[in-house]
């Protein structure tokens, strides 16, 4: 992952349930607040329910997979951390990457498109 680090630190997590803004959605729900830096921040967990460590491991390996597949579409300087549901571990990967992309716009986290107005362009009448 290019422009994104580890979020490791206990505190920061915390800080993002209470403060950041989030986005459910049947794979994942995306926590995401603006960190002051230049660079993301990433913090994937997934909690005893979802299973074996196995499972959890498994995963973790396809958010982390998703999210830089989808990197270079996302705006920097946020602190983001993705909780897996249990559709993460063997739902299709493609739907998991349309759900993660849903909720980063949902959360204004997609860069926008240049030289794209942001309303429809109609034809005159």
């Amino acid at each position: 992952m290019e422009f994104t680090v580890p979020l490791k630190q206990n505190h920061i997590f915390r800080r993002l349930y209470a403060k950041g803004e989030n986005a459910v959605g049947q794979f994942v729900v995306v926590y995401a607040r603006r960190n002051g830096t230049g660079q993301n921040r990433l913090g994937i967990t997934t909690g005893v329910k979802l299973g074996r460590a196995v499972d959890r491991n498994r995963a973790r390996r396809r958010i982390r997979e998703t999210y830089r597949l989808q990197e270079g579409g996302l705006k920097r300087g946020y602190d983001i951390v993705i909780v897996a549901r249990t559709a993460a571990i063997d739902g299709d990967f493609d739907e998991l990457g349309k759900s993660f992309r849903r909720q980063c716009k949902k959360l204004r986290l997609l860069k926008e498109a240049e030289g794209c107005s942001a309303s429809p362009a109609h034809g005159s009448r």
